[in-house]
Order: structure tokens, then sequence, then C-alpha cells
């Protein structure tokens, strides 16, 4: 129960819903909870990286905001090719910084983070001048296919969540930098005296983040063809919520990819299920702080050996 018990809770939860709600489980609905999931299952496959290294990445959510802006805007102007390769250096970039912040700075993650936070949604409201943009002749654009197209029968941005969850895990199992990741994570003085920098691991991991957000903004762009100046608001709560219920631990050095890919999957049908019963939306955000505190206390918990102390 301490290492599976939300899981098992869940299972509950969907036998639940489906007594009372017909629809839960059915195909369409299962396929359109994963469409929905896809893009902040983007955006926590790559904070997990950063999560492991027992830092925080709060900004994702803006920096959300900011690059749809960005791929929508630019694609007007000049074009979705360059507008999508400058999304991605946009969103690296930005992660960079924060990477040089935490890494090698040495600032506190989650003051760097939030203060990100701020300045990109500032940053948004330069950027668009607070109003909407949509993209021009979307019926002409071959843009759409990332957000609404799709690929042997399944949704294109289901697709692309996996593919990415799939070089991720790859990467942190069977590389030398996901060793040095949890390593890091697990304990950074050892790992600093085995050889590591984690400077340059924590670095990189803050760039994955961005990247993975600027992917997750193509999508998000490409299925709304427009954006809004908040957009991404609010993201980052999931994205973490999902992270922390897959059980991947905020003290680092413990969880996995796919761990992420489960814990984002709950939460979109926990949300879903929700709807369907008839709760109003912001129930939604409740039920995630819920979600978050509990899982917390389970992990932490599970670290010192006494969940009931």
């Amino acid at each position: 129960m301490r290492r599976h018990g939300l899981i098992i809770a869940f299972l509950v939860f969907l036998v639940g819903v489906a007594v009372n709600a017909s629809a839960f489980l059915t195909p369409g609905n299962i396929m359109d909870v994963l469409r929905q999931v896809s893009i902040t299952g983007l955006m926590a496959v790559g904070v997990t990286f950063v999560v492991l290294t027992g830092r925080l990445d709060l900004s994702v959510g803006s920096l959300l905001t900011l690059l749809t802006v960005i791929v929508v805007d630019q694609h007007n102007v000049v074009g979705p090719f360059p507008a999508i390769m400058m999304t991605l250096l946009a969103g690296a970039c930005i992660g960079a910084f924060n990477g040089v912040l935490v890494g090698f700075v040495g600032l506190n993650a989650l003051i760097v983070t939030l203060a990100m936070l701020s300045f990109l949604q500032g940053l948004v409201l330069f950027y668009s001048g607070g109003s909407n943009v949509n993209v021009e002749n979307a019926q002409a654009t071959w843009f759409a296919v990332f957000g609404r197209g799709t690929f042997l029968g399944l949704p294109v941005p289901v697709v692309i969540f996996l593919l990415g969850a799939l070089i991720a895990g790859l990467v942190l199992q069977f590389t030398s930098f996901g060793r040095k990741v949890y390593g890091v994570g697990g304990n950074e003085t050892a790992s600093i005296f085995s050889g590591i920098d984690a400077r340059w691991t924590v670095f990189w991991t803050y760039v994955i983040s961005g990247l993975a957000t600027g992917v997750a903004a193509i999508v998000m762009g490409s299925r709304v063809m427009g954006a809004q100046n908040t957009i991404g608001q609010g993201y980052e709560l999931t994205v973490l919520a999902g992270i922390i219920l897959g059980g991947t631990s905020l003290l680092g050095g413990s969880g996995s990819i796919w761990r992420t890919v489960i814990g984002i999957s709950m939460l979109g049908f926990i949300q879903n299920g929700l709807l369907l019963l008839g709760f109003p939306y912001y129930v939604q955000w409740l039920v995630t702080w819920v979600i978050i505190i509990i899982a917390v206390w389970i992990d932490l918990g599970a670290k010192r050996g006494r969940i009931f102390a």
C-alpha cells in the first residue's frame, strides 16, 4: 500500500466513475483524454529530468504561453518550419538561462523558476501587445498536423508524447548522462567526489525541460491554431502533480519517465471523470491540490520509513 496505494485508489476511482458514467471507458473518450494529456505529458517528460536532480521548474506554464504565442505569430511571418525552429531555440535558451542560474550560480531552483514564471508572463504581454494571435489561412497550412492529425489511427499529439517519452526513457536508463542525473539527485556530494560535474548535469536538465516545453507549445499552437496570453496558466501545477503522482521523488534520485507517463495519464482520467460525473471545473484544482499533498506525504514518509508517524 505504501508503494502502490495511489495506483490502487486510482483503479477504484476508475471503477466508480465507469459505473456512474457509461461513456468514461469508451475508446473515444480514452483517446480524447490521451490527446488532452499529451501537452502536459510532453512538458512533464522534460521536467522529470529536473526533478530527478532534486530541483524544480515552475516556469514551464508561462514558458508554454510564450512559446505558443511565438510559434503562432512567427508562422504568419516566416512560415511554419522556421517558426518551429525558432520556438525550439527559444525554449532551449530560456531553459539554459535557468540552468546557469541554478547549476552554476547556485541559486535556489524554486526562487529562480518562480521569478522566471513572472518574467515570462510579462514578456508574453510585451511581445503580443496584450492581443491574442491566430494562424492565418489555417486551412492551407500543414502546421495543423501536429495538433489535429492522426497517424495509424492514433492522434499525432499522442504519438509525439509517447515517442518523446520513449526517447527520454532510453536516455535516462542507457546513457551516462542519465546515470549522472540519478547520481546528482541521489547524493550530489558523493556524485561530485565520483567525478561528476553536477553543475553541467543540472544545466542540461533545464535545457531539456525548455526543449520539451517547446515541443508542447508546437502541439498546442497546432491544436488551437492560435494562442491566448494565458494559455499555459496553471500548467506548471498540473505537470508537477502528474510527476509526483507517478512516484518521482521531489527529493531527487528516484523516479522514471514511465512513472511520469502513468502519473500524467492518471491525472487526466481523474479530471475527465470528475467532469463526466457533473462536478464543476474548479473541483479539478481542489482534487489536484489534495493529490499533491497526499503524494508528497507518501514520498517523504517512504523516504523516512514512517508513513504514519
